[in-house]
């Protein structure tokens, strides 16, 4: 196998991951819109609800309030950063942890950017809480990225180690 299909097979893994992380991601959201109205509040345990919420900004509502442009500014991030990682994952995808990372990002990111898309917003449905103090609502995409963000720290600690 030529080095430019392995590079072609690796990336299509890629994607193809990520596109379970979206489809995870907007089930989950399907059935949140659909079971729950904005603003409800299920109990699951002591430290965990399940919400509906809508995020019009970005994390932790960074510009939530902004009179509507940021809708269409983090759906244009969203997608440059998708394709910039797209980009990364064809020259990088044999180096396994990154591409795991990136992979999480990717998918992360476009299932929110299919949110901003349809809906204007981003579904937002976990919340975790403990001693009254509440953490900011999130979703499967949210999750994706944070652990994909921790596995990029990760290699690029054990790169440094390495070096």
């Amino acid at each position: 196998m030529s080095s430019r299909s392995s590079a072609a097979s690796s990336l299509t893994q890629w994607l193809l991951i990520a596109g379970l992380i979206i489809l995870a991601d907007q089930f989950t959201k399907i059935l949140v819109i659909g079971s729950f109205q904005l603003g409800d509040v299920r109990p699951v345990t002591g430290f965990f609800d399940l919400v509906r919420a809508h995020n019009y900004g970005a994390a932790f509502s960074f510009l939530h309030g902004a009179s509507g442009w940021q809708r269409w500014f983090f759906l244009g991030l969203g997608l440059v950063a998708a394709g910039f990682i797209v980009w990364m994952l064809r020259r990088h995808g044999h180096q396994k942890l990154f591409a795991w990372a990136l992979t999480l990002i990717l998918g992360g990111a476009l299932g929110n950017v299919i949110d901003r898309a349809i809906h204007g917003y981003v579904v937002d449905f976990i919340q975790v809480h403990a001693g009254g103090r509440y953490f900011p609502a999130f979703n499967v995409a949210d999750s994706a990225i944070t652990v994909g963000a921790m596995l990029l720290i990760l290699d690029e600690l054990r790169r440094v180690r390495r070096g």
